[in-house]
């Protein structure tokens, strides 16, 4: 998950070193924390580490007042074609995006925008002709695929969300997960989900984009980092890399290819089909003789000590697209192997999850985990009893601020925070299961915390303020896909083949 986690304090400090030395150079440029070797996850049980991003906003408070100006999450983006650049939350007060683009009216009445050609921003007069041209061009781009929703409000979040996915995509296709010091880096579960939402929109050179990105930076074993510095040269620190990858990608590649143009997308899949190949490979080479994959690091970017439903859900989904791609390329003896492992996994949730719920993990020791919804469409096709374990889920891990934690692990305390991807997925699984007025409520709830701008952030505090970074890619993503499925279009769920 997008942040910082207690075991990789040293990258907040590096990042603020560099801030640092940046700022006393003339025109210099922070530089990237160097990547290490790829660690494998550990055998057997690890010591509880606190999730990812509790300590981040605790640690830069700490710091010199201005390097936290420098380093404090965004609240939200001016872009052009070619650069994005962070609104800190000094300048978003009083201040508006002019409607259907990255231009910022200020409180004073001026522009600031991002011009063409150009990585720092510029206040302008109102009505700047190069500003407007580029406003003209993101309300075409918006006009070229479609914007959801049933209601104005809900057309102009989701306007939002996507002009901010485009910002946070860059030119070769890697997906920043947000515009902030330990968030500007591309993950491959966050990029797939934002592959997906660009896809069911109408905007397929995005979508495509973020698939090639993913090709280009898959690991010799099929496997993917955890996540990757924006210009593909590998993993930033040494945090542990995810299976659930495998999952993510197959996916998402299915999503796209049943969006994309009929006019040349089975080359484009011949394109993307040896990156399918390797991870489907290993997705189905990884599955234990109970049919599970192994413990594995999952989307809080903690490892369990069994395996967990936030790898073993996103892994049936991946395989049963691959099987499903593979058909379609005409490879049937890839399709029936991969189809073999996704019956495979498939029953081994039923056995090993269905009887404690569909909580965390197998051994149903470490409560429940809003990664339950990654069993119901648009990535499975929902097994016996989950409808029930949707509801306890949820009921479970709603907080009094109205959102979730992202699961009640003993062994991982999240706090009084509500987490806005966690929130979303029930949004997600209940539009996909046939119970629109649940997922409207969660839905509801989620597009009421955007910030003074109109951007969905990462979290929301126990008073039920937006916190944390703004936008957050997967939020937006999610939230996008969620108002897809409630306009009436139901999102496609790879099958699961007898």
């Amino acid at each position: 998950m997008p942040g910082v986690r207690l075991g990789r304090c040293a990258v907040v400090t590096v990042a603020l070193a560099s801030i640092a030395a940046a700022a006393c150079s003339a025109g210099g440029r922070a530089e990237r924390h160097p990547g290490a070797a790829r660690p494998v996850p550990p055998a057997g049980p690890v010591p509880p580490v606190r999730p990812p991003g509790h300590e981040a906003r605790a640690g830069l408070e700490r710091a010199d007042a201005r390097l936290l100006e420098l380093a404090a999450p965004t609240a939200g983006l001016l872009a052009s074609t070619t650069a994005t650049e962070g609104v800190p939350p000094s300048l978003a007060s009083g201040a508006r995006y002019v409607e259907g683009s990255n231009v910022l009216r200020l409180a004073s009445g001026r522009w600031l925008y991002l011009p063409e050609s150009r990585e720092a921003s510029a206040v302008v007069e109102a009505d700047d002709p190069a500003a407007c041209r580029q406003i003209e061009r993101s309300r075409a781009w918006l006009a070229s695929g479609r914007v959801p929703g049933r209601s104005p409000a809900q057309r102009a979040a989701a306007g939002r969300a996507l002009l901010s996915m485009r910002a946070l995509l860059r030119p070769n296709g890697a997906m920043a997960a947000g515009w902030s010091v330990g968030w500007n880096y591309a993950w491959p579960r966050d990029s797939s989900f934002a592959s997906a939402a660009f896809a069911h929109t109408g905007h397929d050179p995005e979508a495509y984009r973020i698939l090639r990105y993913s090709a280009a930076t898959q690991r010799a074993d099929g496997t993917w980092e955890a996540r990757t510095a924006l210009d593909g040269s590998g993993p930033p620190d040494s945090r542990l890399w995810q299976l659930d990858a495998n999952g993510w990608v197959p996916w998402a590649t299915w999503q796209w290819y049943r969006t994309a143009p009929a006019a040349g997308r089975r080359a484009r899949l011949t394109t993307l089909y040896p990156m399918i190949r390797k991870a489907a490979d290993h997705a189905a080479g990884s599955l234990r003789a109970d049919g599970l994959p192994p413990a594995s690091p999952d989307y809080w970017e903690l490892t369990t000590s069994t395996p967990n439903i936030g790898t073993a859900a996103p892994l049936l989904a991946g395989l049963n697209a691959a099987a499903d791609l593979a058909r379609e390329a005409d490879r049937p003896q890839d399709a029936a192997r991969w189809a073999r492992a996704a019956r495979r996994l498939s029953a081994g949730i039923s056995a090993r999850f269905g009887p404690v719920g569909y909580g965390r993990t197998a051994d149903g020791r470490h409560g429940h985990d809003s990664a339950v919804a990654f069993l119901a469409p648009p990535f499975n096709e929902a097994p016996a009893g989950l409808a029930g374990a949707l509801d306890t889920t949820y009921r479970e891990l709603l907080l009094p601020n109205g959102g979730l934690t992202p699961g009640n692990d003993p062994a991982a305390r999240w706090g009084a925070n509500a987490w806005t991807p966690s929130t979303a997925f029930f949004a997600l699984a209940w539009a996909g299961t046939g119970r629109p007025a649940k997922a409207g409520q969660v839905l509801d709830w989620v597009l009421s915390k955007r910030n003074t701008l109109g951007e969905l952030p990462e979290k929301v505090d126990r008073e039920g303020r937006p916190a944390s970074v703004a936008p957050l890619a997967w939020t937006g993503s999610i939230t996008v896909l969620s108002l897809v499925a409630l306009d009436g279009t139901r999102l496609p769920t790879p099958p699961l083949r007898p």
